[in-house]
């Protein structure tokens, strides 16, 4: 697809444009963000005290929801444009990365929806020589659950199934495991991309519009790149965001 054609299929799709999360959840996650809640801040800390005006303030900037402090009900929205531009981003990072043959690392926190979006990226990263940093199987993280990677991506699993999280503690435990064997890029989202972010190291990470703590980790220039899409709809409909990601991955 062209940027033209992509913006139109993140509009058709509602991964970008008029998305299924609510004002009510984006407004409350905000709040639950700035009290440090637990799975609200992704294990990232904050440089300087923000307030919920100056976070939306950030959202409006960086997602394009609605900048009105005043509401709180109704639907809202990611601006489609800003979106084609982060995953434009995102692309010439993992080109480099590929480039290079980096290691790399891909987690998700979403084993539904954008979980399609990583395999297809973790295979084309692998593909290109990059060394794609795994999890111990089985690895436990208290009260969450333990690690397993399914093609190249890692997450949290009960044992029987794989789990929806927005914990840091995965990424903050697998970061104490691997020393200083670190990848150079990593791509995920929720707790996995928070935590590395916080970390130091170079991230990717993929948000909605009630996951404010990644875009104020942008803001504040620990997250690399921020892309804001809804982040959990069918998994087909990926598909246009991954082919442009694994473009940049196989021509590098």
């Amino acid at each position: 697809m062209n940027r033209d054609e992509l913006v139109e299929h993140l509009v058709a799709s509602r991964v970008a444009g008029d998305v299924a999360t609510s004002r009510e959840s984006n407004v409350d996650n905000i709040d639950k963000m700035l009290r440090r809640d637990w799975d609200y801040h992704f294990g990232l800390s904050l440089d300087r005290a923000w307030t919920p005006d100056e976070v939306l303030a950030v959202m409006a900037k960086r997602v394009g929801i609605d900048p009105d402090p005043g509401r709180r009900t109704g639907t809202d929205r990611i601006d489609p444009d800003l979106t084609a531009d982060a995953l434009e981003a995102a692309a010439d990072l993992l080109a480099r990365a590929a480039a290079d043959r980096a290691p790399v690392f891909v987690a998700t926190g979403h084993p539904t929806g954008v979980l399609s979006l990583h395999l297809a990226v973790a295979a084309a990263l692998a593909a290109a020589g990059c060394r794609l940093l795994g999890v111990p199987d089985g690895l436990a993280v208290p009260e969450r659950g333990r690690m397993r990677s399914l093609g190249g991506v890692a997450m949290v699993t009960n044992g029987a199934d794989f789990l929806h999280t927005h914990a840091a503690e995965p990424m903050q435990r697998l970061l104490a495991t691997w020393g200083a064997d670190r990848p150079a890029l990593v791509l995920a989202d929720h707790g996995w991309a928070g935590a590395a972010a916080e970390a130091g190291l170079t991230v990717v990470g993929l948000a909605d519009t009630n996951d404010p703590a990644m875009f104020v980790g942008a803001e504040e220039g620990k997250v690399a790149v921020a892309v804001p899409l809804d982040d959990n709809v069918a998994p087909h409909l990926y598909e246009p965001l991954a082919a442009l990601l694994v473009a940049a991955v196989a021509g590098a």
